[in-house]
């Protein structure tokens, strides 16, 4: 395992880029990447043997084990101060180790799949619970529609707490985008809302 790529400088552009996407729930899909951070989620790509592009972890973490390992595997590694983590981090206590991985390309919609659709739910927690939720009751596909949080947001990753990686997520779609599905629909809202008028 080659050594990991110290950084020290606050402006480094991994960082200040990273920054960017902690200030702003839909700068990945600009950047066409993904920032996972924590050890559950970096620990949930790796159980459905997915891989990161690189890992950054603070110095902190690369003396445990554990999360050593947790970075390594990836084919990069990154180490940091720990104050520069912090920097980087959303969390209120950071595990100081996350993951850099190129955002998924958008999966065409599987019109035989059970679906869970978001008509413009916007809070990042509640789409986050209904991921996990889709997930454990063996639903493999979820569709946002337009105005809907953004499906990879970072508070989104944290309250789907790795349900993303085994769902076939398809977002910003018009309602129209709809009309493919072979499977029935079951609405449940607290408003009457396009979708529910459309049905």
């Amino acid at each position: 395992m080659a050594e990991p790529l110290r950084i020290t400088a606050k402006d480094n552009p991994l960082l200040q880029r990273l920054r960017k996407q902690a200030r702003d729930p839909a700068a990945y899909r600009k950047a066409g990447e993904l920032w996972l951070e924590g050890e559950h989620l970096c620990s949930a790509l790796l159980q459905r043997g997915q891989r990161p592009a690189q890992a950054l972890i603070g110095e902190a973490a690369w003396a445990q084990p554990a999360l050593r390992a947790l970075a390594q595997a990836a084919p990069r590694v990154v180490l940091l101060p720990d104050a520069l983590f912090d920097g980087i981090s959303a969390l209120p206590s950071p595990a100081r180790i996350g993951y850099l991985l190129p955002l998924p390309a958008a999966p065409a919609i599987d019109p035989q799949a059970a679906t869970v659709v978001l008509d413009r739910l916007q809070d990042a927690g509640n789409v986050g619970s209904i991921l996990r939720t889709a997930a454990a009751f063996g639903v493999g596909q979820v569709l946002a529609l337009q105005g809907t949080a953004a499906l990879w947001s970072p508070k989104v990753l944290r309250a789907g707490m790795g349900a993303h990686f085994g769902l076939h997520l398809v977002e910003g779609l018009e309602l129209s985008d709809l009309d493919g599905l072979a499977v029935p629909l079951v609405v449940t809202s607290s408003h009457q809302g396009d979708l529910v008028q459309k049905l």
